[in-house]
Parts: C-alpha cells; sequence; structure tokens
C-alpha cells in the first residue's frame, strides 16, 4: 500500500525522503506540472524500476530533473540560446534537449539511446528534494504508460495501489500539463511537445520564433502517437454529446454526465483541468468521453495536442 506524506511535513522528512532516493527506491514526486515517479537519474536499478511500474517502453526517453541551470550544465552542453531559455524560464514547466556530456555519472537507460538528454528543474518541492539530496532525479508522469497523467496524489496511489511507493502529497498541480519540450541542439529552438511555456514566450524570451517539430522521431518523451489516454475512446470537437456519452466541457455546455474544464472559457484553467475531468469521466463508467471544441492557441495548442494523443487508436 503506498505511502503518502504531506509536503507540510517535508522539512522534517526530508532525510527521509532522500534515503528511499539512495536505496533506489522510486518515489511519488509532486512538480508544478503533474506528479512524476522519481529515481536516482545515476543508478540502473532505480530507473529499470520505472520503466517496470510504468511499463514503459525501454525506447522512450525521460527527463531528467536538476535543482537549477548549473546542476544541469554538469550533464549537458548548454549554448547561449539553451542558456537563455533556461535562465528565463528555470524552475518552471520547460524542458531542454540539449547534447548530452559524456562521461557523467548520468546511467544510460535514462537516454534511450540518444546522445542528448532532456533536462528540467522543476518548481516547489520536487527542486527542494533534488537540491537537498544533491543529484538529479529522472522523472517520467506517475502513472502507466500512455495514461492520463495524474494531478493529484490520490490518483497516483490509486495507480500503484499494489506497491509501497512512497508520495509526497503537495495537493492538485498548478499548470496540470506536462512540461513544453524544445530542443536546442544548434542555433535553434524546435518544439516537440506544447506544454504552458508557449511558443509565444520563448521568441519573446529570446528573439528566435521556434519552429513545431516535423520529424516523427521519438527524441523526447509524450511523442507517441496514442498518449494520456483514458480507458473510454475520445471524440473531439463536439458541439452535442453524445447518448449514454460523458461530456468535457469548455463554456458554457449542459450533458447529463459533464465535468466543464473552465465555465468562463479560460485556457489556464481548463489545462489545469484537464486530466481531473479526463480521470473523473472515466470513473463513472461513460464508454465515451465527448470533448467540446477548444481554441487551438495559446495554451490551447497543448491543451489540443494532449487531447488528439488521447483520442488516437491505442497501442496494442
Amino acid at each position: 500500500m503506498p505511502r503518502i506524506i504531506s509536503a507540510h511535513e517535508l522539512d522534517q522528512r526530508l532525510g527521509e525522503v532522500c534515503d528511499e532516493i539512495y536505496i533506489r527506491n522510486c518515489i511519488g514526486l509532486p512538480t508544478e506540472t503533474v506528479y512524476g515517479l522519481a529515481a536516482d537519474a545515476f543508478t540502473g536499478e532505480a530507473i529499470a524500476k520505472i520503466f517496470e511500474m510504468k511499463r514503459r517502453p525501454k525506447f522512450n526517453p525521460l527527463i531528467i530533473h536538476m535543482a537549477d541551470l548549473e546542476m544541469a550544465q554538469a550533464y549537458g552542453h548548454f549554448n547561449p540560446l539553451a542558456e537563455k531559455l533556461g535562465e528565463t524560464f528555470w524552475p518552471g514547466p520547460l524542458t531542454i534537449v540539449v547534447p548530452r556530456k559524456e562521461n557523467t555519472s548520468l546511467h544510460p537507460l535514462a537516454f534511450a539511446g540518444l546522445d542528448t538528454v532532456a533536462i528540467r528543474c522543476p518548481q516547489g518541492v520536487a527542486q527542494e528534494i533534488i537540491g537537498y539530496c544533491g543529484r538529479p532525479l529522472a522523472a517520467p508522469s506517475a502513472n502507466k504508460s500512455g495514461r492520463v497523467s495524474p494531478t493529484n496524489a490520490h490518483y497516483v496511489a490509486n495507480e500503484f495501489s499494489d506497491t509501497d511507493l512512497m508520495i509526497i502529497d503537495n495537493g492538485p498541480c498548478k499548470v496540470g500539463l506536462e512540461s513544453s519540450i524544445v530542443s536546442v541542439v544548434d542555433d535553434m529552438i524546435r518544439i516537440l511537445r506544447p506544454g504552458a511555456i508557449t511558443a509565444e514566450m520563448m521568441e519573446d524570451a529570446t528573439g528566435v520564433k521556434p519552429v513545431v517539430n516535423q520529424s516523427t522521431k521519438i527524441e523526447a518523451p509524450g511523442m507517441m502517437k496514442s498518449h494520456y489516454a483514458p480507458n473510454a475512446s475520445v471524440k473531439l470537437n463536439c458541439k452535442e454529446c453524445d447518448e449514454d456519452a460523458a461530456l468535457l466541457a469548455f463554456g458554457d455546455q449542459e450533458a447529463e454526465i459533464i465535468f466543464n474544464l473552465s465555465k468562463t472559457g479560460d485556457l489556464r484553467e481548463a489545462a489545469a483541468n484537464l486530466y481531473l475531468g479526463l480521470k473523473k469521466l472515466d470513473d463513472t463508467g461513460a464508454k465515451t468521453i465527448c470533448v467540446s471544441p477548444i481554441p487551438n492557441e495559446g495554451l490551447g495548442i497543448a491543451i489540443n495536442d494532449r487531447l488528439q494523443r488521447a483520442s488516437a487508436p491505442r497501442n496494442t
């Protein structure tokens, strides 16, 4: 049975949390984006446990979470453009893919055979734990591979109910969507996964206009066609809800089974509620979830990305 620790107790229990990491166990780690399944990024056995618990394919690389830009620069080559992004948006919901340095202590299982490394510096509790332990953590979302990401400790505990996973409970995640991921290998910004840090925000910070990735190659997490999926099938851009279906609404809509992402049409509120809404509607036992149209602009681009992957044909 999972063990839940309130973040309010963390100051007194940081040593206990780090001990859990040092003995090669995973922990449920709250971040501002979603809850992560975190383990020591130096230890192959710990990283293998992440893949095993998530049932995650080994070709899907992991994001390495760091305390700050200085720690990140010990493991990846940051050109001036990548450095500017880190200085502007860290700690925060941005993952930067850079060429990885050779002969570091990071275990190669996390890279999935790539010569790059995906690095993020999270906010809040996660940053505090990484800084206290003094070592980076590999931390994909704390769910079974391909399924809806958890945005509270309760859903992490349900997902891994047959384990003794230690989970830090810091309440609902503020952002609610996984981080934006960009590749900064050359003097360009390539968006691999949209998120709360938008292309416009990155261009304002750097003067460089990001380009949207066109390759189907898996270079970072969240790029598989089917991902973030509930058990129910998902239908997008529904003006009306099908009979016996549940409605994931945006704005002023009504249905018998409904979760409204934002009655006022606020994209930030909708993003924070997206996975909670999918989970709650899935828990009703509905076979289909109809989704209201979401504007494909700003943060709506990231929301629609997750919904399109949730609605894609399922991996077998």
